[in-house]
C-alpha cells in the first residue's frame, strides 16, 4: 500500500471502511455499473450542457440537482470548480470521480441500494464515498454550504429514504456472507438475537426494511437506567462513544479552524435560549454503524423546546482539507451547519436547569425524528427521537454554573474511544 494510503486514519463509527483500498474498490465497481449508461462520459461536461446531452434514466431528485448546476452560475462554477481542484487520481493515487455528470449517474445508482454489509469495510455512507475528496477542495466547501445545493441534496435523501423504508430494502437483511444477518454481521453485533427485539423465525428476522433494521429497539432490561431515582446522575442519552469535552464554551468562535471549538449561537441556531448556555460546558459523542440509534433523555424534566433545524449534509471543516473520510474529522465543526435536532429539556433537578441535548446528522444519517413535544414532561431513560438510516454523534449541552463531573467510564475523548451504553450513567451533578 502507498504512502498516502497509510496515513490514512480508520473511519469514525465505522460508516465508511476503514482500508482506503476498500473504499476505492467499491466507488471503483459503481463506476463500473454505470459505465456505458451514458455515451456522453466522455465528452467535457460544459460541451455536453451546452449540446444538451441528457443523462437516461435520472430519479427526479437527481434530475432536479442536474437541472440546478447547469442553470444556476454560481452552483455550476462550484460544481466545475471540486472537480478540477481534485487530481485525475486521488490523492491515494486511485480512479476518481471526474466530473458532475458521473456524480449524478453514481448517486442515481445508490437511490435503490440499501449499504451492504462487508467484512472488510461497510460503505453506510454512499454518497459520502462518492463525494469524499470534491468535499474538501475549495470548489465543495463553497458548494455544500450553499443553500440550494443542501435543498436539493434534501430531496435526493428523502428519496432514497422512500427504498430504505420500503421492503425492496430487506434484501441485505440475509444469513449470507453479505447479509447483515450473518454470521460475518454478529460478530459485529455480539447477542444480537438476546439484546435487541427481533424475531428469526421471520423472514429477514422480522424486520420490514432496513430502516426497521438500523432503528430496532433493545429488549426490555438490556440497557437500564443507571440510578433512576437520583436526580443527581445523568444517564448516557446515545449508546455511543465519547469525542470531547469542552468548557466555557463563547457565544460565537471560530468553528472552522484545526481545533473547531463549538459556537453556542451558531449549534443552538442563534435561538435565543442560547444565552442561557455562554460559558457552559459541551459534551459531544458519537454513535458507530453497528450501534443502537435511538435518543433517551439524560435526565427527569419538561421539554422547554424541541424542533429540527435544516443544515448543510456534505459540509466539511476546509482546515481538514483532504481528510480521505470526510466529515471524520469534521465532528466539531459540523455540530454548528448540519441538519440537527435540538431538544431543550427543563430538568427537575434545580442544579441542572436548562440544559440542551443536539442531536448532528452526518452526510446520508441527516434524518433526525424527534417524538417529544413542547411542554411533555419526560423521564431520565425515557425514549426522546431517533437517527434514521444509521446515526451520527451528538452533543449534551450544560449551563455556566452548573457543577458537572464527566464519567467515561475510564477513556479518554477521542476518535479511538468506545461505546458507553445507553441510559448508563454519563455525569453527576453537584
Amino acid at each position: 500500500m502507498d504512502k498516502a494510503a497509510k496515513a490514512i486514519p480508520y473511519c469514525v463509527g465505522k460508516w465508511l471502511p476503514s482500508d482506503q483500498a476498500v473504499l476505492n474498490k467499491w466507488l471503483q465497481d459503481l463506476i463500473e455499473e454505470v459505465d456505458g449508461k451514458d455515451s456522453t462520459d466522455g465528452t467535457d461536461e460544459v460541451d455536453a450542457a451546452d449540446a444538451g446531452l441528457e443523462i437516461v434514466g435520472l430519479q427526479p431528485p437527481v434530475r432536479a440537482l442536474k437541472v440546478l448546476i447547469e442553470t444556476d452560475s454560481e452552483v455550476n462554477m462550484f460544481f466545475h470548480q471540486m472537480f478540477r481542484q481534485i487530481p485525475a487520481k486521488d490523492p491515494t493515487g486511485k480512479p476518481q470521480v471526474k466530473n458532475y455528470r458521473l456524480m449524478l449517474r453514481l448517486i442515481n445508482q445508490v437511490m435503490t441500494k440499501a449499504p451492504e454489509f462487508n467484512e472488510s469495510g461497510l460503505v453506510g455512507f454512499p454518497i459520502n464515498a462518492i463525494l469524499n475528496w470534491p468535499m474538501g477542495t475549495t470548489g465543495g466547501f463553497a458548494a455544500f454550504l450553499n443553500d440550494k445545493v443542501n435543498v436539493h441534496f434534501k430531496n435526493i435523501l428523502n428519496h432514497w429514504a422512500i427504498f430504505l423504508k420500503s421492503e425492496e430494502s430487506c434484501y441485505v437483511l440475509t444469513t449470507d456472507k453479505n447479509g447483515w444477518l450473518g454470521r460475518n454481521a454478529m460478530a459485529h453485533m455480539q447477542n444480537f438475537v438476546l439484546d435487541y427485539v427481533c424475531n428469526p423465525s421471520q423472514p429477514h428476522y422480522g424486520f420490514k426494511s432496513w430502516d426497521d433494521f438500523f432503528t430496532r429497539e433493545f429488549r426490555k432490561g438490556i440497557r437500564p437506567i443507571a440510578s433512576p431515582n437520583d436526580p443527581q446522575v445523568i444517564v448516557n442519552a446515545c449508546e455511543s462513544a465519547p469525542y470531547k469535552i469542552q468548557k466555557n464554551v463563547r457565544r460565537r468562535d471560530r468553528f472552522w479552524i484545526k481545533a473547531q471549538p463549538y459556537s453556542i449561537n451558531f449549534m443552538l441556531a442563534n435561538d435565543p435560549l442560547a444565552e442561557e448556555f455562554v460559558g457552559g460546558t459541551v459534551y459531544q459523542a458519537f454513535l458507530s454503524a453497528f450501534s443502537y440509534h435511538r435518543w433517551h433523555s439524560p435526565v427527569d424534566g419538561k421539554v422547554v423546546k424541541a424542533y429540527v433545524q435544516d443544515g448543510s449534509y456534505y459540509s466539511e471543516a476546509q482546515s481538514e482539507k483532504g481528510d480521505p473520510a470526510g466529515p471524520n474529522n469534521s465532528q466539531g465543526y459540523i455540530t454548528e451547519v448540519a441538519t440537527r435536532g435540538i431538544i431543550f429539556i427543563e430538568a427537575d433537578n434545580p442544579k441542572i436547569g436548562l440544559m440542551c441535548f443536539i442531536a448532528v446528522g452526518m452526510a446520508e444519517v441527516s434524518t433526525c425524528e424527534i417524538t417529544v413535544f413542547d411542554g411533555q414532561h419526560i423521564q431520565k431513560g425515557q425514549q426522546i427521537g431517533m437517527f434514521h438510516f444509521g446515526g451520527s454523534t451528538h452533543c449534551l449541552v450544560f449551563r455556566k454554573d452548573v457543577n458537572i463531573t464527566f464519567d467515561l467510564h475510564g477513556q479518554t475523548p477521542g476518535l479511538d474511544s468506545k461505546n458507553i451504553p445507553v441510559k448508563s450513567q454519563i455525569a453527576t451533578v453537584q
